[in-house]
Parts: C-alpha cells; sequence; structure tokens
C-alpha cells in the first residue's frame, strides 16, 4: 500500500496529474468543473511558448508583495492539495494554491495590453480566437481592467486568463505581471472531463496561429483557479 501510494504520489509530483477548474478565468473555452491532465515533462527541457495554457503556483507563493504575511511549507501543500484531505474545510491556503492562465508573452517581447484587453506583442495587434469576454469601458476608454506596456524580462512570462473581464492575472499581481518560469508546474494539454468535450486543448501561438500538442493518461483531480 505504502509502494502504490509512493508511486502515485511521485506520478503526480514528477510527471503527470489532473486538475479541475474551480472558477471562470478561462471562459468560454475551459468552463467551471473541467478536468484537465497537466504534463510536467516538456517545459522542463524547453521554455514555455506563446498560447499555451499553464498551471503554476499561486502569486502569493512567488509575489514578494503578497508573500510577506504568508509563508508556505513544501509538505504541507503537498498534503493540501491532495484530493481528499485538501478538500477539508480550513486546510487551504493561498501560497499552497494553483493557478490556470495562458502564456501570451516570452522574454523581450514589448507587450501592450489595452483597457479592453486586447493584447500587441512587439507592435502587432494578435489573433485570440479563444478570448469572447472582453472588460467594458465607458466613453472615455475608462474600464475596471489594467492596462500593460512593458518588455517580459528573461526567466518569464506574461500569462493572462482568456476571460480577460474576469481573471486576476499579471495585469493585478501588485509585484509585477511576470509569472517566473520555476513557478510553473506544467502545461494543461488535454480535457478528459466531460466526456462530451474531452480532447486536447490546442496551444495556438498568437503570433503564427501553429499549435503545439503533446500526448498521456490520466490520475485524480486537484483546484486550479
Amino acid at each position: 500500500m505504502l509502494l502504490t501510494l509512493g508511486v502515485a504520489l511521485g506520478i503526480r509530483q514528477f510527471l503527470l496529474e489532473a486538475r479541475f477548474i474551480p472558477s471562470g478565468s478561462m471562459l468560454p473555452g475551459l468552463q467551471i468543473q473541467d478536468r484537465l491532465l497537466v504534463e510536467k515533462i516538456s517545459l522542463r527541457s524547453r521554455a514555455p511558448r506563446r498560447g499555451e495554457i499553464v498551471v503554476f503556483h499561486s502569486p502569493f507563493h512567488f509575489d514578494p508583495a503578497l508573500q510577506a504575511n504568508r509563508r508556505s511549507n513544501p509538505l504541507g501543500c503537498l498534503l493540501v492539495n491532495l484530493p481528499v484531505i485538501g478538500s477539508i474545510p480550513g486546510l487551504q491556503e493561498p501560497a499552497c494554491d494553483a493557478y490556470i492562465k495562458r502564456v501570451v508573452a516570452v522574454p523581450g517581447d514589448r507587450v501592450v495590453v489595452d483597457p479592453r484587453g486586447h493584447v500587441s506583442i512587439n507592435g502587432q495587434a494578435i489573433s485570440e480566437p479563444y478570448v469572447q469576454n472582453f472588460c467594458p469601458v465607458d466613453s472615455q476608454g475608462i474600464g475596471p481592467c489594467r492596462t500593460l506596456d512593458t518588455v517580459v524580462p528573461p526567466g518569464a512570462v506574461l500569462a493572462l486568463g482568456d476571460n480577460r473581464a474576469n481573471s486576476w492575472d499579471g495585469r493585478f499581481w501588485p509585484g509585477g505581471p511576470f509569472l517566473p518560469r520555476s513557478e510553473i508546474i506544467g502545461r494543461a494539454f488535454y480535457r478528459f472531463w466531460p466526456l462530451n468535450r474531452t480532447g486536447p486543448l490546442g496551444d495556438p501561438d498568437p503570433l503564427s496561429g501553429a499549435p503545439a500538442k503533446v500526448p498521456a493518461t490520466a490520475p485524480s483531480p486537484a483546484p486550479v483557479p
């Protein structure tokens, strides 16, 4: 029994895990309660690419402005993120959460995000067919969503939710907009539930439209906001 548990935890920690979507930050493509497979191998040998959907440690884990009063314990986070234990009320810790967003810009990209959430990279407006919910603005072009005009530094990416009107992503993190590459847990590549929408997620580069795919198989899910 202990050996089986050890193998299962090893697979989940280093190779592949299942996650479910608890929020609407990636609507309409990823629905609440969708179950996804996240592979952890490919991003060890290469950098994340534009268009890829990544799962990463909560900003409370790496943002200096959010870390001030919180310290995550690696063993505690491992236990809290187990499917059964993590559902016990009172055990949740924001620094142990995992988030899911889409990579829209990589190191060296000059990225501009306008008040509605439209993105331009290196002066080119990108195609994002997966984004349908943009931020509302008034007649002066002012809205609740924040703008960006910045260059992505080495070792980081800019990750945004597909639901631009309702996603707590790099636009809003108090310590800065960038997701360190070292905080990425893996790449979400396959939806296995619900059955009527199973299949590869697809991750087209918004500048080139070129997709990328990877195969695998599934264990039990944990949430990603």
